[in-house]
């Protein structure tokens, strides 16, 4: 028998990248929690698990003969705590339950957390020996679910992902709509963000997965370099065809706007990506960090360069229609 994964998550932006990948390596069977629709599943040659991971027997069910468990599932944003604490930490720990209960086959759990735990650092650049001050109800959410799995007795690794982009992605649709506008709006003062691409994390989520070095640690996963805001806004140009305005923001203004969309979103029954926790991580949280761990112990590195990346990202939004 081949391998078989379980994911969680499957239906979002990284999960179906990451499902896609698991079926060109080879794996018997891919099997995906959908809690409704299957969004960018539809048309893939995996098993669809309906439900939510508070259904313990059948998530059980779902882990027989499964090797490998991938946990992709999340909250990024929601206007409670309470909300984020239940889709991130209460889920997660279901999920670790069934595993335990399930099988003893399971060889390898992977737990997809965020640099947004790290929050207030010292240093610009993050690695995993800095402590972590999170700024951010989310960023709260994932550290508390990392503080949770230290006691789960699982073969386990968490990833740390830097900002994520390519196909299927709408945070960064904000910065590539508006340049596509002709304005480019960045933070002034901004010493700029470690990026990654879709295709390179979810090589690294299974490489890491299935190395047995990983086991027990956590990685950020990020690409080799730190990507100024003239940078990407170079490649959006560069991919787009057009030129744009560079304007600076006043960090003054961040918190204001913020606070304004969040206004807006209500008006709309909406929480916009640009809100006040958004903005505090703009303002205070750090946004760059090294892969080098992860280079170390089972030899990661970002093989997609930032103008390759923009470019294909580019184009698959102007064939979907959302630029």
């Amino acid at each position: 028998m081949g391998k078989i994964a379980f994911v969680t998550g499957a239906t979002g932006f990284v999960g179906s990248h990451l499902a896609e990948s698991l079926l060109e390596r080879g794996y018997s069977e891919v099997r995906c929690l959908v809690r409704s629709e299957p969004k960018w599943l539809a048309g893939l040659d995996v098993i669809q698990i309906r439900g939510t991971l508070s259904d313990a027997t059948l998530i059980e069910q779902a882990l027989e003969d499964v090797q490998y468990v991938y946990h992709l599932g999340a909250m990024t944003r929601a206007r409670t705590w309470d909300e984020l604490y239940s889709a991130n930490v209460t889920s997660t720990m279901d999920l670790m339950t069934a595993i335990g209960n399930a099988s003893a086959k399971v060889t390898k759990v992977c737990v997809a957390s965020s640099l947004a735990v790290v929050g207030y650092a010292d240093h610009v650049m993050a690695d995993e020996s800095t402590p972590c001050k999170p700024v951010s109800r989310y960023g709260r959410s994932k550290l508390a679910m990392e503080q949770a799995l230290v006691d789960v007795n699982l073969p386990m690794v968490v990833i740390r992902p830097s900002v994520v982009y390519g196909p299927r992605d709408r945070d960064l649709l904000t910065f590539f709509s508006a340049v596509n506008r002709g304005v480019c709006v960045v933070p002034r003062g901004d010493p700029g963000l470690s990026l990654v691409h879709v295709k390179d994390l979810v090589r690294g989520i299974i490489e890491s997965t299935e190395s047995p070095r990983t086991t027990g640690e956590t990685y950020y996963v990020s690409n080799s370099e730190v990507v100024t805001w003239e940078a990407l806004r170079d490649a959006t140009q560069s991919a787009l065809g057009k030129q744009s305005t560079l304007v600076r923001l006043p960090r003054s203004l961040i918190m204001p706007l913020g606070a304004i969309s969040e206004i807006a979103g209500k008006l709309t029954n909406t929480y916009p990506p640009l809100n006040l926790e958004k903005a505090r991580e703009i303002l205070h949280a750090a946004k760059q960090c090294s892969s080098n761990k992860a280079t170390r112990d089972w030899g990661y590195s970002s093989r997609i360069s930032l103008e390759e990346g923009v470019q294909e990202t580019i184009e698959w939004y102007r064939t979907e229609g959302w630029l």
